[in-house]
């Protein structure tokens, strides 16, 4: 006889919510936020694009974040990311050997269709948290 797991995978949400109290005193508002939105949050709305049962998740988790963090919090970590992520110009590659430079491949950028859905799933995450 097989036994339910403790936690239906859907329903991490609430362990990782638990974890961000922690993480914010140990670490800091900010790695709170980079935690639970930045990371956890942006996967659970990808995951809930595939998967029904993420999807009906989905607002529950919105209104645990907006308990755990304040909306000038969110917003100012939204600004943030968008600055840092979404309009920041690619970082320099400092390891980069220019001796060697005409021996290396520049490699192939990401499609554009991913990049295309980062940002909409930004905006989609702006609009749960902001509405």
């Amino acid at each position: 006889m097989m036994t339910k797991p403790s936690t239906e995978y859907h329903k991490i949400w609430v362990e990782q919510c638990a974890a961000t109290e922690d993480i914010r005193e140990r670490f800091g508002l900010e790695s709170a936020l980079d935690y639970l939105i930045g990371e956890k949050l942006f996967s659970f709305v990808a995951a809930s694009e595939q998967d029904s049962l993420f999807a009906q998740e989905l607002a529950d988790f919105v209104a645990e974040i907006r308990r755990l963090f304040t909306p000038a919090e969110i917003r100012a970590y939204l600004g943030h990311l968008e600055r840092t992520k979404f309009l920041a110009p690619p970082e320099p590659d400092l390891d980069r050997d220019d001796r060697d430079e005409e021996d290396e491949e520049e490699p192939w950028p990401a499609p554009p269709v991913v990049g295309a859905q980062e940002l909409l799933r930004d905006s989609r995450v702006r609009k749960l948290l902001q509405d």
